[in-house]
């Protein structure tokens, strides 16, 4: 078991499967020494556990939670291309879409899921750029989808 799937394990957290596509594209590809991941859905074994929008349906807390879910969809994917979550140098940019309610303003926070969990697993490296953007819907009525860049050694 890697380092980072160590410190998965000792918050109680394990990598899922990769999440199937839902339409033609790939979960992650690599370029370079970069990986991107494609737009992670806080699926639990295949299935969206709360659909909705924040701020309406669906709370603050619970989308933090969502987007944590999709991080760790996203370091499923990362994984699936590089086999070894210990190779990653650091995650670039971490981009967050918020099903938002009209009057849903605390898209950061929702993010943030993803972000601290990023930061506890990878430590340094994963402290990254990040944009955390309101829409006005997501695919199957999912409150939140994270994609992420990483950088990678070889």
């Amino acid at each position: 078991m890697s380092a980072v799937e160590t410190k998965l394990a000792g918050l109680g957290l394990t990598l899922p499967e990769v999440a199937a596509p839902l339409a033609s594209y790939v979960p992650a590809i690599r370029t370079g020494s970069y990986i991107y991941t494609a737009g992670q859905l806080p699926l639990v074994e295949g299935k969206l556990a709360v659909t909705g929008k924040v701020g309406a349906e669906v709370t603050q807390e619970e989308a933090k939670e969502l987007a944590r879910t999709c991080a760790l969809n996203a370091l499923a994917a990362v994984k699936s291309v590089i086999g070894d979550l210990d190779k990653v140098v650091r995650v670039v940019k971490v981009v967050g879409f918020v099903a938002s309610a009209p009057d849903f303003t605390g898209q950061p926070g929702v993010v943030n899921g993803t972000s601290e969990l990023l930061g506890q697993v990878l430590g340094d490296a994963g402290v990254h750029a990040r944009s955390a953007v309101g829409v006005a819907v997501l695919p199957l009525d999912a409150p939140v989808e994270v994609e992420i860049q990483v950088e990678v050694a070889d």
